[in-house]
């Protein structure tokens, strides 16, 4: 393998290191150099505005277009010029010479009102905008304003011979050092470690007495001490050399005596071997008991193995059932929802048709009597007694027109509310004992042919803002468990609403006088799918529904007392400050 030389490896990276530090310095300086003559040049061009500007000004102000032309021919003539765009009063351009940028995309149709430095581009182009002021009878007027162009090119040649000065200085002085450090390095470094390294190239073990290192340089430096370190070492090679020689005797010595001990030895030996032979036959016995056992844990091992591949089997197809009767739980909660916005919709419907009916009767009978009418003004047959008489059925019309259509109004507007507020999660501001009597407006067609009451105690300031739909749903499944469940075979049921306002929390108790529930019935109200007419078609969610939604939507809790005979009792309770997620 090639060795490098020490000195070479030092001079390299010492130089590289002044290499670099030059040049970032060098490049350091020109930059700062560039930065300096682009500030001068941009003060000659504010210098200009104050040399050119009064000129130029009266020019444009008397429309003397041919001056202003010269007069920007000539700026355009100074070395640090090399674009001129002058603008009237109205922004309108009056000359571009040179190399410009389009000055209508900086100031659009706008005159700058004072001096503005324009910003070196990717072209290298930057510049000054001044404006143009004529002062007439002691007053200032703009008549327009002037863009002078510099470039990159510009300040480059302004710094290319002090360019040229630094670089030439930097690599002048590179070479200088490379020289002095190659002439010092050789005479103090080079030179002698060559020597030192021949002298021990040079040494012979079986002749230690002339093997001692001599540097010829007198100075002290690193290399005399390794010299010197040298040199002791073979002084100390030397006396180990000479224990050596005492340590051998010794050795033959000690060899003698171990090759009897080697013959008591062998006759141990060989006692021993005897009782390992032995002891290796049990061993060997123990080995293959053990053995057997191994196999058996094995197989052991083994029959585990396929019992929980099994049971992990199992599991999965356990997890599939329950994902699956998850999402059928949802499919029948929503279709539970849509049972509830049918039935309605039926009741609803049924309830709007009596006032439509009665509106298409009385318009049939305007429109007879308007014919009539008609037919007697055509004829001239048309008395003020017959007038009169269309007056007042007409009046009669229209009053049971209004007031059936606004009956038909109130009860499509309960409904749309309602149903929207079940069929959705939305939020919304409402006031509790007028959204409660929407609830059972829009349930009415379900109480109407039937001796039931409901009495509602709300107050009238209670102001939610909650999911609606979730209030909706809970007093519509709670009335229409009353009606179909508590009040199977009672004539005249009453279902009383309280409502209680708390500080923090809406207090509901909610109780009908209806037959009620056993204690292993009202054990498994709110369990999934539990109900008492499944062979009437009922779902059993009702209950299930009204529990998640005073627990999980509204955050609250409801509980729920029955007895036979005694009716159902819930109260429900949930704070006024929901936590809801946006």
């Amino acid at each position: 393998m090639q060795q490098k030389s020490l000195s070479r490896n030092l001079l390299t990276k010492v130089l590289s290191v002044y290499f670099i530090l030059t040049l970032v310095v060098t490049i350091g300086q020109i930059v700062a150099e560039y930065y300096n003559t682009k500030n001068l040049i941009n003060s000659d061009l504010e210098t200009l505005q104050q040399t050119f500007s009064g000129s130029l000004t009266r020019a444009i102000w008397e429309l003397n277009t041919p001056q202003a032309l010269i007069i920007a021919d000539g700026l355009l003539s100074i070395p640090a010029v090399e674009g001129i765009v002058v603008r009237d009063d109205s922004g309108a351009v009056i000359t571009l010479l040179g190399r410009y940028i389009d000055v209508r995309e900086r100031f659009s149709s706008q005159l700058v009102r004072e001096g503005v430095r324009l910003t070196e581009q990717q072209s290298g182009i930057f510049g000054y905008t001044f404006p143009l002021i004529f002062e007439f009878s002691g007053r200032a007027t703009q008549v327009g304003d002037v863009t002078l162009f510099s470039s990159r090119s510009v300040v480059i040649d302004r710094i290319k011979v002090g360019i040229y000065f630094l670089v030439g200085n930097a690599m002048l002085k590179t070479t200088f050092l490379i020289i002095l450090f190659l002439m010092a390095f050789r005479k103090q470094l080079t030179e002698p470690l060559a020597e030192l390294s021949r002298q021990i190239e040079d040494l012979e073990l079986d002749q230690l007495d002339g093997a001692r290192v001599e540097i010829s340089k007198t100075e002290s430096s690193e290399l005399t001490l390794m010299a010197d370190a040298y040199n002791r070492l073979i002084n100390r090679l030397q006396d180990y050399k000479a224990q050596l020689g005492n340590t051998q005797k010794q050795l033959l010595t000690s060899n003698e005596k171990l090759d009897q001990q080697n013959l008591l030895l062998e006759q141990e030996v060989a006692r021993k071997t005897s009782g390992l032979s032995q002891a290796m036959m049990d061993l060997q016995q123990q080995k293959q008991e053990l053995e057997l056992k191994q196999q058996s844990l094995r197989e052991e091992i083994e029959r585990r193995r396929h019992t929980e591949d099994a049971l992990r089997s199992k599991q999965t197809e356990l997890e599939q059932l329950v994902e699956h009767l998850n999402q059928a739980q949802d499919r029948l909660v929503q279709s539970e929802k849509m049972a509830a916005l049918g039935g309605l919709v039926a009741g609803i419907t049924h309830e709007v048709n009596t006032p439509v009916g009665i509106g298409v009767t009385a318009t049939s009978f305007l429109a007879e009597k308007l014919i009539s009418l008609q037919q007697a003004f055509n004829d001239k047959s048309l008395t003020s007694k017959t007038l009169e008489a269309f007056i007042t059925e007409a009046l009669q019309g229209t009053d049971l027109l209004q007031s059936n259509l606004s009956r038909a109004s109130e009860l499509i507007a309960s409904f749309k509310q309602i149903a929207v507020d079940q069929a959705s999660e939305a939020i919304r501001t409402i006031n509790l004992a007028e959204y409660i009597n929407e609830v059972i407006r829009s349930l009415q067609p379900n109480f109407k042919k039937t001796q039931h009451q409901v009495e509602v105690n709300c107050p009238d300031n209670i102001i939610l803002r909650c999911p609606a739909g979730a209030i909706s749903q809970i007093f519509t499944n709670l009335l229409m468990n009353s009606l179909i469940h508590g009040f199977e075979d009672v004539k005249e049921g009453l279902i009383r609403i309280t409502v209680l306002d708390e500080d923090n929390n809406v207090d509901i108790r909610f109780s009908d006088n209806g037959k009620g529930l056993t204690a292993e019935q009202l054990e498994k109200l709110f369990h999934p799918f539990f109900t008492t007419k499944r062979e009437q078609g009922g779902s059993g969610l009702g209950t299930h529904i009204t529990y998640n939604l005073v627990r999980q939507t509204l955050g609250g809790s409801i509980s729920v007392s029955s007895e036979p005979g005694q009716g159902l009792h819930y109260h429900i309770r949930f704070p006024k400050n929901l936590k809801l997620d946006n």
